[in-house]
């Protein structure tokens, strides 16, 4: 997968909003997340890639932040590929452990052989799989969109243009998000990168 530019800590550690977004179709996921990182009504880092790949295929979404997100970054050695749910249950497990530092909706999605594409929304000691998911302060602006917008069953294209309308929404809304779109979509043919940015980024009006 491409790299989206230098990750550090201190970026999760002072991210106070941000939008991101998972969605699961036959035979994949797409998540999404805007760039900017800020702290207060400062903007302290408009191009920093939220989106965090912690196994072969499957990654967790950063959205506010996190006392250490390097437990999340795990290597298991196996017979066979890792299981999506195996490592959203790991990264419950961090997010129970720091349940009193940390808020955040935590997102993990991935490919595995066994159940596809998955999404689980991880907070605290709960875990959920679910079709899709939103999490971070533009999440609110965006959910009367999402739950009228989404359909079972849709298409891989579908699912990209779903991800990209609502993240282009909330940054349109929600002051601490903004930036350029990251998208990745992970199929069992390998993962695709994605950095969309100006005028292709879709604004409410246009929807």
């Amino acid at each position: 997968m491409p790299s989206f530019g230098d990750r550090n800590n201190s970026a999760c550690e002072v991210s106070t909003g941000t939008t991101i977004i998972a969605v699961e179709f036959d035979g994949g996921i797409v998540i999404g997340s805007d760039s900017r990182v800020s702290a207060g009504e400062a903007v302290v880092n408009r191009v920093f890639n939220k989106l965090a790949p912690i196994m072969n295929k499957i990654l967790v979404l950063c959205p506010a932040p996190l006392p250490d997100t390097q437990p999340a970054r795990i290597c298991v050695e196996m017979g066979a590929p890792p299981r999506v749910i195996a490592a959203a249950n790991l990264v419950k497990g961090i997010s129970y452990k720091y349940k009193e530092e940390m808020v955040a909706h935590l997102i993990v999605a991935g490919w595995d052989q066994k159940n596809g594409g998955q999404v689980y929304g991880t907070l605290g000691g709960m875990i959920t799989r679910q079709p899709f998911a939103v999490g971070g302060s533009g999440s609110t602006f965006i959910y009367g969109y999402v739950d009228s917008a989404f359909k079972p069953g849709m298409s891989r294209e579908q699912c990209e243009k779903f991800a990209v309308n609502a993240l282009g929404l909330a940054m349109g809304r929600d002051g601490s998000s903004g930036g350029v779109i990251y998208l990745v979509t992970v199929t069992t043919d390998g993962t695709k990168a994605q950095i969309i940015s100006g005028d292709d980024i879709p604004r409410f009006y246009d929807l």
